[in-house]
Formats: structure tokens, C-alpha cells, sequence
């Protein structure tokens, strides 16, 4: 048998009344357009870092670009005798030639001196054709690259510039030497 001593719980049970459904106000209805019509947009630091790191990258690859190809680091003159100017190229001529530095014909010591350049302005390349060969000194205005292009020939070295030079040798140097007396 079973003893009927315990508690019910479901005996007293009071019925509880259904809420009621919330009626909106017109300023809450408008507050919840507004909501929903609002994007929430968060900060993502971390894709905000990203982008700065890519911008970054991309700029210093530009300069990077900038510096050894278009930006010449040395411009100057070479004086000398213009030992060969040839075209070279199929689809993007140049005129490549190969100057006898003037301040390796006087010196003693037999070095490797040929000054090589490429020209890009034909009518530069007609005056060096001129003096080819001819023994005649010239004066030759280059710009010197980092790194060479395709379209501006073989040679870091680009002239701009030539004409016969018409300053003196110095040979003071070499009158002043005595011989050799054993």
C-alpha cells in the first residue's frame, strides 16, 4: 500500500494568465525602423592592419621601382676615343658602343677600360658613328641606372650627349720624367 502522506504540488495550482503582447509606442516603433535600418559596422583592426601593410608594401615596391630603373644615380661626362657603336635589337633598337677612357690612355698600366654605353637617340648614335674610329677625342655626357630596360639597351649607362672635345692633353707629366740609367 501506498502512503497517501505526501505533498501535491499540482493541487493548488493558481491558472496563470497569459502575458499580454507588448503594445508598441509610436517612439519605440520609430526607434526600432531606425535599428533596423542602421547597419552596425565594427571596427576589425585587424583588416584595417592589413590594408596599411599592403598600402605600404605597394608604395615602397613603386619607389623601390622608381629608384633603380627611371632615377639615374650617376650623370656625368667621360672623356675618351669612340672604339665601336653598333644597333643592336630586333624589335627595340639601341646603338651599343665602347669608349677608350682618356684617363686610362696616358697611365703605364694596361687596364680593362673600355667604358661601355648604349644610346637610345639616333642622332646621338650618327655623331659617335662620326667619330668612330677617327682617333679624335670627345666628350661624352651619360646618365647611369641602377638597373637596365628592355627599350634602353644592354648597358646601365645611357649617353645623352656627345661632342669633340677641345680641351688640351696634358703632358706635363710626362716631360717631366727622366730616363732610365742603369
Amino acid at each position: 500500500m501506498m502512503n497517501d502522506d505526501f505533498n501535491d504540488y499540482f493541487e493548488n495550482d493558481e491558472v496563470v494568465e497569459a502575458p499580454q503582447p507588448h503594445v508598441e509606442t509610436e517612439q519605440e516603433r520609430e526607434d526600432r525602423e531606425i535599428a533596423e535600418a542602421t547597419i552596425e559596422r565594427r571596427h576589425n583592426t585587424v583588416r584595417l592592419m592589413l590594408v596599411g601593410a599592403i598600402v605600404l608594401l605597394a608604395a615602397f615596391l613603386c619607389w623601390w621601382v622608381w629608384a633603380r630603373y627611371f632615377h639615374p644615380h650617376t650623370e656625368g661626362q667621360e672623356r675618351g676615343y669612340v672604339m665601336q657603336v653598333v644597333s643592336e635589337g630586333n624589335l627595340l633598337k639601341t646603338f651599343e658602343g665602347k669608349l677608350l677612357s682618356q684617363r686610362y690612355v696616358a697611365d703605364t698600366i694596361v687596364y680593362e677600360s673600355n667604358f661601355l654605353f648604349t644610346i637610345r637617340d639616333d642622332s646621338v648614335a650618327m655623331q659617335a658613328k662620326h667619330f668612330e674610329g677617327t682617333g679624335q677625342r670627345v666628350v661624352v655626357t651619360y646618365k647611369q641606372y641602377s638597373g637596365n630596360l628592355p627599350w634602353r639597351g644592354n648597358s646601365t649607362t645611357v649617353v645623352t650627349a656627345i661632342a669633340p672635345d677641345t680641351v688640351p692633353i696634358d703632358t706635363t707629366h710626362l716631360t717631366a720624367r727622366r730616363p732610365y740609367i742603369p
